[in-house]
């Protein structure tokens, strides 16, 4: 790990409030006001006008980010890239960015990736160094002929591209890494963000979607795993005829499943995205005997505006930003965690 004398404030994590059957009940009906109302026939809320999801707490500032540049007349995929690279420069955030939590020989690597309204993406994967894997990830997209570049060719075009590497110690996050090398002992707790990404999906005034999502994947990986994040139809899948989703949680169950394409795929069938993303979530539930700890959740914008998203376990929260609406809300679940 690079030595620096950089250090960053880390708010105390703590589990995420266990939210009951009511809480997801008021989600289903949706909040009645003048641009987010409920779907007609519909388990979902329908927003009216430019409309941004992302997944956990950090979505909030991912939100206000992303608004601000749709306010100003910003393209909606820049809005998602902007949207979350607010949470990639947050040293205090120990899932996503620079400040995230080591694998198990000490690097931190980043995924992540990005796709507009007509299918095009870029992505990454186990990059090290650079603040904001979500804005190379964008210049895959734009200026090769690929979707997907890794590690050390990844970093190279990188810096061939003009995006400088940064250097960053974390104090706290080196005491973590030590203790378990320690101990050689982790077990992932369900609805605690330290192995949760941030994905963001987002609809401008005129009906474009595009999505974006970006990690420091799970902490104490093996040196080398890639999770669901940078994968285009995994993390992360956007269809401007249907809809756009994206996922968070153990994303090994979400590539399994091609998740996020799955949720796509089952509006575009009809569904509406709460009850799509139930689906993929009961789908992972099915396939896995053992789901003990095991986080999943999702969340879609269907093309007309509906949206919603769905959860194995309660807990997981997600950020939603319209005209008039700027709270923090639970999705659905099948599961109450008690662990």
């Amino acid at each position: 790990m690079v030595v620096s004398l950089r250090t960053m404030p880390h708010p105390d994590r703590r589990r995420f409030i266990k939210l009951g059957l009511a809480g997801s009940a008021a989600l289903a009906a949706g909040c009645a006001n003048t641009t987010t109302e409920a779907a007609p026939g519909s388990e979902s809320p329908h927003a009216k006008g430019p409309l941004v999801l992302s997944t956990w707490k950090h979505g909030m500032a991912a939100n206000a980010k992303a608004w601000e540049v749709l306010g100003s007349g910003g393209d909606v995929l820049d809005a998602v890239e902007k949207g979350v690279a607010v949470v990639e420069s947050d040293l205090s955030n120990r899932s996503v960015g620079l400040g995230g939590m080591p694998d198990r020989d000490g690097h931190v690597t980043l995924d992540a990736c990005i796709q507009d309204h007509d299918g095009r993406a870029g992505a990454v994967a186990f990059v090290q160094r650079f603040e904001h894997p979500i804005s190379i990830a964008r210049a895959v997209m734009e200026r090769t002929p690929h979707v997907l570049l890794v590690g050390d060719g990844a970093e190279r075009w990188a810096l061939e591209n003009g995006f400088a590497p940064r250097d960053v110690e974390i104090p706290e996050v080196r005491a973590a890494w030590l203790e378990w090398l320690r101990t050689a002992e982790y077990n992932p707790v369900v609805n605690i963000e330290n192995h949760d990404t941030i994905g963001m999906v987002a609809m401008d005034a005129s009906g474009r979607l595009a999505g974006s999502c970006t990690t420091s994947g799970m902490a104490f990986k093996i040196h080398g795993r890639v999770g669901d994040s940078p994968i285009i139809g995994a993390g992360l899948f956007v269809d401007g005829a249907a809809g756009a989703a994206c996922a968070t949680g153990v994303g090994e169950l979400v590539i399994r499943t091609a998740g996020s394409h799955t949720v796509v795929e089952l509006m575009r069938q009809g569904m509406d995205p709460t009850e799509a993303s139930r689906e993929a979530v009961q789908r992972i539930i099915r396939q896995n005997k053992d789901m003990d700890g095991k986080q999943v959740g999702f969340l879609a914008i269907r093309a007309d505006g509906v949206f919603g998203g769905w959860s194995v376990y309660d807990g997981f929260d997600f950020a939603v930003r319209t005209n008039n609406r700027e709270e923090l809300v639970p999705t659905g679940y099948d599961r109450t965690w008690e662990g």
